[in-house]
């Protein structure tokens, strides 16, 4: 069962993930703040993180996104940037900070699981 931790500091948004990824039979965890993110990153190893960009905190998502791909206990964890910032410069920063891949608000649940299960795909 793939682990996927959300980060992410709307507690609606993060519900109605959660919700999508258990009815994909997905082992879900959550944080709200980009520190809290970090933490669970570290502690739980997951293969997945759906990472807001702009949260509350010392870290914002571009941030833990890099030292996500910075940490040697974390090098299989694939993340993917969620963000209100659409912008091609948004989204060669997020590309920059390392996420691999990145999808801008207003996105589906449908947009969301064609990501994950587009990394769970053997390469």
């Amino acid at each position: 069962m793939k682990k996927i931790l959300i980060v992410e500091d709307h507690a609606d948004i993060r519900k109605l993930i959660r919700m999508t990824l258990e009815f994909e039979d997905f082992e879900v965890l959550e944080a709200a703040t980009g520190d809290e993110g970090l933490e669970v990153a570290h502690q739980a190893q997951p293969d997945i993180v759906l990472l807001d960009v702009m949260m509350p905190g010392t870290h914002d998502g571009l941030e833990v996104c890099r030292r996500i791909k910075r940490a040697p206990t974390l090098t299989h964890t694939r993340v993917v940037m969620l963000t209100a910032c659409g912008r091609a410069v948004d989204m060669a920063r997020g590309r920059r900070s390392g996420a691999d891949d990145y999808l801008s608000k207003p996105f589906s649940t449908r947009q969301i699981l064609d990501s994950i299960h587009q990394m769970e795909a053997p390469a």
